[in-house]
């Protein structure tokens, strides 16, 4: 599978940013001390362990910042599966704006692909069932685009980007608000038909004033079942029977996610794909 990459305005802020952190008030001190003005370097970006690729765009964009002239092969595309050794970008450049340009293109694509490989564990863990894994806003602060993208390239949905895009009632909404139904009612009350409404709650009790709301017309679209175990979740599955999608969450795991995803839920979210992926390790080799 390979994924359509994301706009490159999208990708060249965070891009930007990242060379600027590095680069700091006067650039590269060790390429302007000992690589010569007119060196040249040609290089690949190497896969040191098998993985799913997310992110390759941005070794371009670190590159093409530095030297626009330089000359960037992509060899795979986002999505795509690769084993030890893979070459998965060459680049051929000038030599102190690559070498000031790697560690951004590194830092980059390794946790990208970190976030779409562990995704793809989770995804292939509950193949055959049909339950869909999806990211949640756990996210690094300003990346959250391109590791929700990392999410894709790896199989999962994406939940929502933010706090604007959907409707999401916590337990302390509710708390807030006095009950679910009154916090369902009001949120039903001030969006339009565009904006879907998810109601959290955390036990069969709560799971019943959620149907009622149904029942009424007034319902969520969706219900998070939060840190429900294995029995309830099948018991909220049968009460609900089809009329609500069902959303588990918390606590999820690659030991557990099986057996959740087999109690008939239709999505279960995964903070761990974005908080928890470890980098992929990537290396620059010269050739």
């Amino acid at each position: 599978m390979t994924l359509r990459s994301l706009p490159d305005i999208l990708i060249e802020p965070i891009v930007r940013a990242a060379l600027a952190e590095d680069l700091g008030r006067a650039g590269d001190a060790t390429g302007q001390a000992c690589i010569p003005e007119d060196a040249r370097l040609h290089a690949v970006f190497a896969a040191r362990q098998p993985g799913v690729l997310a992110g390759i765009d941005c070794v371009r964009l670190s590159v093409l910042a530095l030297d626009p002239a330089a000359r960037v092969t992509l060899r795979l595309r986002d999505g795509a599966s690769f084993e030890t050794g893979a070459v998965l970008a060459e680049v051929e450049a000038d030599a102190r704006a690559f070498l000031a340009a790697e560690r951004t293109a590194l830092n980059l694509l390794g946790r990208m692909c970190g976030i779409a490989t562990l995704t793809r564990a989770y995804v292939d863990a509950i193949a055959g069932t049909s339950a869909r894994i999806a990211d949640t806003r756990k996210t690094t602060p300003g990346l959250r685009a391109l590791e929700k993208h990392a999410v894709l390239c790896g199989g999962g949905t994406n939940h929502r980007f933010g706090l604007d895009d959907a409707i999401l009632i916590k337990d302390n909404h509710v708390a807030v608000c006095g009950g679910i139904g009154p916090a369902v009612r009001r949120a039903r009350a001030a969006v339009g038909h565009l904006m879907k409404v998810e109601v959290e709650v955390d036990g069969l009790d709560q799971l019943a004033e959620a149907l009622a709301l149904i029942e009424a017309g007034v319902g969520p679209d969706v219900v998070m079942l939060d840190n429900f175990g294995l029995d309830d979740l099948r018991t909220a599955v049968l009460r609900t029977a089809g009329r609500v999608t069902l959303e588990a969450s918390g606590g999820v795991n690659l030991q557990t996610v099986r057996a959740i995803a087999e109690t008939g839920v239709n999505v279960i979210s995964v903070g761990a794909l974005t908080h928890s992926a470890a980098t992929l390790d990537i290396g620059l080799d010269a050739v």
